[in-house]
């Protein structure tokens, strides 16, 4: 079935999401995130998304990150997800943005209670000198909170991707495969579609 180019990009994502989610056996929401340091070399890591509407992909992290310190030195990002029980993949690229202190805090709380222990102990991407250095500091935080609420970190947040180039690509055989793009200008502007040689 070829990909049709009058299908509304956010609902034909949805879409898909929806089979993967079926489908795939392990985290259908994994997407490749790729940034830049401040030197201008990519760089490219498996996130999990936790959010996604019109207005956007959501992940959440250590803001004090590679990533986190990336994003805030270069608001650009690129999104690949890709969905090898149903032989697809979808790209993204646009603008980076914060979400709400609100939204932040409502998928904070939503995490499992050792989750949100971990966003406290681990000072993500910054060195490690073992593993008891780690678990010192999950057992330090979990004393700390008790039983009690355990408060979202300043240094932990969620950032989300507006997107203004989609690209859906699905196999076909013979390496003919399908690929239809969504450009826009910025995320007010109609969208523009056109196919791609595979």
């Amino acid at each position: 079935m070829s990909l049709n180019a009058n299908e509304d990009p956010f609902r034909l994502f949805q879409e898909w999401l929806d089979d993967a989610t079926a489908s795939e056996p392990n985290d259908p929401n994994a997407m490749a995130l790729a940034s830049a340091d401040a030197d201008g070399y990519p760089d490219v890591r498996m996130v999990l998304l936790k959010g996604f509407d019109v207005k956007g992909f959501v992940f959440y992290t250590n803001l004090d990150s590679a990533k986190g310190r990336e994003l805030a030195a270069n608001s650009r990002a690129a999104l690949c997800f890709h969905w090898k029980s149903l032989r697809r993949q979808v790209r993204v690229r646009g603008p980076v943005s914060s979400v709400t202190d609100d939204e932040a805090d409502a998928y904070f709380d939503s995490r499992p209670r050792d989750s949100r222990i971990g966003a406290w102990a681990s000072r993500q991407s910054r060195p490690l000198e073992s593993r008891f250095e780690l678990e010192k500091e999950v057992a330090r935080y979990t004393a700390k909170f008790g039983i009690g609420k355990i408060p979202r970190p300043d240094h932990w947040s969620g950032f989300r991707i507006t997107p203004l180039y989609i690209e859906f690509w699905a196999d076909r055989p013979f390496r003919l495969h399908d690929r239809l793009v969504y450009e826009r200008d910025d995320a007010q502007s109609a969208w523009r579609t056109s196919k791609l040689f595979p």
